[in-house]
Order: structure tokens, then sequence, then C-alpha cells
């Protein structure tokens, strides 16, 4: 009996000694329940592995119907009755991670004017339509974050237009003359750049940026406006393309490809003031190897002495096979260039009256070598608008 007694202690003792053993040898946790001890181990290795980092989409879809009216009758101080009417369309679509940043930009626009030009009651009240805004601006850029505010980022951009564009001498002139359409011209940018950003500003400066301008109409290069697309002679590299005799040149060129630098600093804040968004944005590019005689400069900066034909006027280009200098002064599209960097500003204020309606002012500046102008502006191209615009804008995630 007493043997029985010692024989059961013993087992007690080394039940008892073998799991205070295990409890003490490492960190895991030893149950009766071997279901239970499988369960707690899974869920420690779960909350110890780091988890992968994940990114976010953020989009914004805004788009707009933007009015604006004006209407004269016997009104001592003149005026022309007008009716505009444009749509916009703004997509931001942006996917942020923490190594980097993917930001996808659509601007579009497309509007007609309705106006009373001569003021009479012939042909109806808004006898003209000619076309008031026309834009397509696509952006994508990839970012990296590098040091602080510093990063690196990789961007696309594509600018053109929807429809025709039409040059007009005057009230008569209804047709007008074709000067621009769909990819004639277009800018396709690509860029390499540093970029500093902070959260309502950035800058981004590129040495190694590529340009190329399309121009996909044959006859607006035999007309002169070839928007930059650098025309030569296949047989004579040297020699320009003469618009006045196309019959001398054998292969039109289509696109001309640019590198050079670029730099790009933009401005967006929300209520500014309250209830007031800006957003500025200006652009410069320098063209490292285009030809300095491929200009549009006005005629009447054209240096000419009719009195002695063989004095050379102010200009780089060379004269062709029976051409004259006197010939060469009627081609402004060739002349020398003075500021060669061209440059795009663009101003935008909205000030929102309610949740779907808004007051607006846009404002778009050009700096542009390569187009002739129209009248006096020369290489200046200026943009501006102000209306009332009735808005609908989608965002994920909502705010």
């Amino acid at each position: 009996m007493n043997t029985m007694k010692r024989f059961m202690l013993f087992a007690v003792a080394s039940l008892v000694a073998g799991t205070t053993m295990a409890n003490t040898d490492g960190d895991t946790v030893v149950c009766n329940d071997n279901s239970e001890n499988i369960v707690m181990e899974a869920a420690t290795a779960d909350s110890a592995a780091p988890e992968k980092p994940k990114g976010q989409w953020t989009t914004l879809s805004k788009p707009a119907v933007k009015l604006s009216e004006f209407f004269f009758e016997n009104w001592s101080k003149s005026g022309n009755s007008l009716i505009d009417i444009t749509s916009t369309f703004f997509g931001n679509y942006k996917y942020t991670h923490p190594k980097y940043v993917w930001d996808n930009i659509a601007d579009l626009a497309y509007g007609y004017a309705w106006q009373d030009l001569d003021n009479s009651k012939e042909g109806g009240l808004f006898e003209t339509r000619r076309k008031s805004n026309d834009k397509i601006d696509l952006t994508s850029a990839l970012s990296w974050k590098a040091y602080k505010d510093w990063g690196a980022a990789f961007t696309a951009n594509l600018k053109t237009q929807f429809g025709e564009g039409r040059e007009y001498t005057g009230i008569e002139d209804k047709e007008g003359k074709l000067v621009s359409h769909f990819f004639a011209p277009a800018y396709l940018t690509t860029a390499l750049s540093f970029e500093y950003k902070k959260t309502d500003w950035s800058v981004s400066i590129s040495f190694l940026t590529g340009k190329t301008t399309f121009v996909c109409n044959d006859n607006f290069i035999i007309d002169g406006l070839n928007y930059g697309v650098i025309q030569n002679d296949p047989d004579d590299p040297d020699k320009p393309f003469d618009p006045e005799n196309p019959d001398t040149y054998k292969n039109i060129k289509n696109a001309y490809f640019a590198l050079g630098s670029y730099i790009k600093a933009q401005y967006l804040k929300k209520d500014i003031l309250p209830n007031l968004d800006l957003y500025a944005r200006i652009e410069l590019f320098y063209d490292y190897a285009k030809p300095k005689n491929m200009a549009w400069d006005n005629i009447k900066d054209f240096t000419y002495d009719e009195s002695n034909p063989e004095a050379k006027p102010r200009t780089k280009y060379s004269l062709g096979t029976d051409e004259t200098w006197e010939d060469l002064g009627k081609k402004n599209w060739l002349q020398e260039r003075t500021f060669e960097t061209d440059l795009d500003f663009e101003l935008k204020l909205d000030y929102r009256l309610y949740k779907f309606i808004s007051v607006n002012f846009a404002l778009n500046l050009k700096w542009d070598t390569d187009f002739s102008g129209m009248g006096k502006w020369g290489h200046w191209q200026l943009y501006q608008m102000a209306g009332i615009q009735f808005a609908l804008d989608w965002k994920t995630p909502k705010q």
C-alpha cells in the first residue's frame, strides 16, 4: 500500500515538474488543450508579421457648364449682344503609395459664342457663331520621394484641341480661314525632372525634356503654318522649305522632336479666402538645337533697304536659288527670333456661391516663337474668360 502511494506521488510530482519546465522553456505558453495552443501561436505569428504598405486612390471628376450673356438694344454706349456656352471637365485621379505617387489630370473645355456683330435685325439676333474655347490638356506624372521635400518625377503631357480654329478678318467674314484643328498642332512633352513639392505648391526642373510638335495637315505646312515643325529639303538640309513653291519639296514633315530644358511651377490652394480657390501654373521650355531663324516676327520688324537691293537685312536666313531679299521680306515666318524660351502661364479663380454654382475667372497667356500671330500680337497669345459656372463633382473617398 505504501509502495502504491509512493508511486502515485512520484507520478504527480513528475507531471508537475514537466509542466513547469515546459512553461519556462521559451516564450510559448503550453495549454492542456492542444487545439487552443495552435490558435494562440498562429495569432501571435500573424501579429508579429510586418504589414505590406498599401496605396490608396483619390479621385475627382468635375463636369461643368459656364454661361455668359450680354444683350444690347438701342444702347447709347453701344455694344454687341452675345451668348456664350462652354462645357468643361476637370478630372484628377491620384494613386498615393508610401513609396511613390501616380497623378493623372484631365483638363478639357469646348464652347461657342453666338454674337450679333453688326447690331442689325437681319440674319437673326445672334447670326454669327464662333468658337470661344477649345482645350485638351492631359497630364500623367509618376513621382518618388527622395529626401524630405525633394524627389524625382517622370511626366508626360499632351496638349491639343477638339475642333477647327479659324482666323476672321472682320464682321462680314462668316467662314474665316482655317488655321488649326485636332492634332494640328499638338504638343507632347515628356520630362525626367527633379521636383520640390510642398502641400500647396511644387516646382519641377528638368534638363532632359523631349517635346514633340505635331502638325497633321500638309496644307498648313504649305501655307507657312508649321508651328515650329522645321521643313528642310532632303537634297539640301541647310535650305529651308519654301511655302510659296511646295512642288520643290518632296517629303513634308508633320512632326518635330525637340530636346531641351523645362521648368514648371504650380500653386493650388483651396479657400485662399473664404469660398475662393486659386490655381496658378507657369511652364518654360527651351529647345537646345532648333535653328534660330525659324521665327514668326512681324513684317514691320523686317529691315530691308529698297534703295540697296544687295544689302543684307536683319535675318539669319540664307537665300535660295533665284531668291532675293525682297522676296524674303514677305516671309515673316522665317525671321530672327528675340526671346527663344516658350512660356505658358495660366491662372484660375473660382468663388463658390452655392454648392453647385460659382463665379470663375480664367487667364491663359503664352509666348510661342513658332506661332505667327494674328494682327499686332505676334508671338503673344492671350485668352481670358469670366462667367457663372454650374458644376457637379464626384470624389472618392467621399469627404
